[in-house]
C-alpha cells in the first residue's frame, strides 16, 4: 500500500532528515585515514540520540547490529560498522543513516573520500550524485516511478559504469521501507503515479565496473561481483504541490581528486 503524507507529517519526517543532514556535515570531517568505521558508528549514533526523541532508525532493523551502515570501496551497501574496518588514504566509504523522531522515519547516505582520492573515484562519486540530482527533479506529480530510474540512467549513460538494479529505493514514512520500491531504471510513464504526498528514498548505486552484486558471509555486506569502486547517494525526497522536496536537505558538491579534475 502507497501511503500519501500530510503537509504536517511531511514536515515532520523533514524534523528527522534535518537531523541527518546536521550530522553529515559533523561526521564528514571525522571520515579521515585511520579512523575505524565503528567510530564513524558510535558518533552517529550519539548526535542522533542528542536530539530529544530521536534514534537510529537501522539499529536492530531487521537485526542489523549498527547505527549506520558503512560500506568501504567495493561494497555498496549494508557494511557493518566494526573496530577492525580502518580508512585509509584514496579509500571512498558509503555512510548510510536512518533517523526515527517522533515516530517519523527519514533515510539518507553519502559517500565521503577519505582524504585525497583518484580521479576515477572522484569522477564516479560525481557521476553518482548527479544521478541523484536528475532522479529528484524527476520526483514530481503527474510523473511515474518509471521516470526516476529513467533519469538515473540518462545521467549514467556513456559513463561506462554500473547501475546496481538488484537494490531500489522505496517508499517511507512510519516504517524504514515502505510501497512502492523505486528502481534505479524505468522507462518513463511506467510505474506507479507520483501523487502529492508520497515520500520516497531515492539512492541510486553504481559500480565502476559490473552492476552484478554478492552478499559476504555475514549476511549483511553487499559487494560488487568484480569487486570494482561503487558508490551511493540518497534522499529522502516528498512529491509535493510545489516540486520535490528534499527532507534530508542538500550538500555540497563531492570534493575534487588528488589531480584537481
Amino acid at each position: 500500500m502507497i501511503h500519501l503524507r500530510t503537509p504536517h507529517e511531511i514536515d515532520a519526517m523533514a524534523r528527522s532528515g534535518a537531523i541527518i543532514a546536521g550530522l553529515f556535515q559533523e561526521l564528514e570531517p571525522r571520515v579521515v585515514p585511520g579512523a575505524s568505521t565503528l567510530d564513524l558508528d558510535r558518533f552517529a549514533e550519539s548526535y542522533i540520540r542528542d536530539h530529544s526523541g530521536a534514534e537510529p532508525a537501522f539499529k536492530g532493523l531487521y537485526g542489523f547490529p549498527g547505527s549506520v551502515c558503512t560500506s568501504i570501496n567495493e561494497e555498496v551497501v549494508h557494511g557493518i560498522p566494526s573496530d577492525a574496518r580502518i580508512l585509509r588514504e584514496g579509500d571512498i566509504v558509503s555512510v548510510d543513516v536512518g533517523v526515527k523522531l517522533e515516530g517519523w522515519c527519514a533515510d539518507s547516505a553519502w559517500t565521503f573520500p577519505v582524504g585525497e582520492i583518484s580521479e576515477g573515484a572522484a569522477h564516479l562519486l560525481s557521476v553518482t550524485e548527479a544521478a541523484l540530482e536528475a532522479a529528484v527533479e524527476a520526483a514530481v506529480r503527474g510523473h511515474h516511478v518509471g521516470d526516476i530510474g529513467a533519469a538515473v540512467m540518462r545521467t549514467v549513460e556513456g559513463t561506462g559504469y554500473g547501475i546496481i538494479r538488484d537494490l531500489v529505493g522505496h517508499g517511507i514514512g512510519r516504517e524504514v521501507h515502505e510501497e512502492p520500491q523505486v528502481p534505479n531504471f524505468g522507462r518513463p510513464g511506467h510505474g506507479p503515479l507520483l501523487r502529492d504526498g508520497m515520500v520516497l528514498a531515492i539512492e541510486p548505486m553504481l559500480s565502476a565496473g559490473s552492476p552484478e552484486i554478492r552478499t559476504l558471509e555475514d549476511g549483511w555486506t553487499v559487494v560488487t561481483a568484480d569487486r570494482s569502486l561503487s558508490a551511493h547517494f540518497e534522499h529522502t525526497v516528498a512529491v509535493t504541490a510545489e516540486g520535490s522536496r528534499v527532507l534530508t536537505a542538500s550538500r555540497s558538491p563531492v570534493p575534487q581528486s588528488a589531480d584537481g579534475s
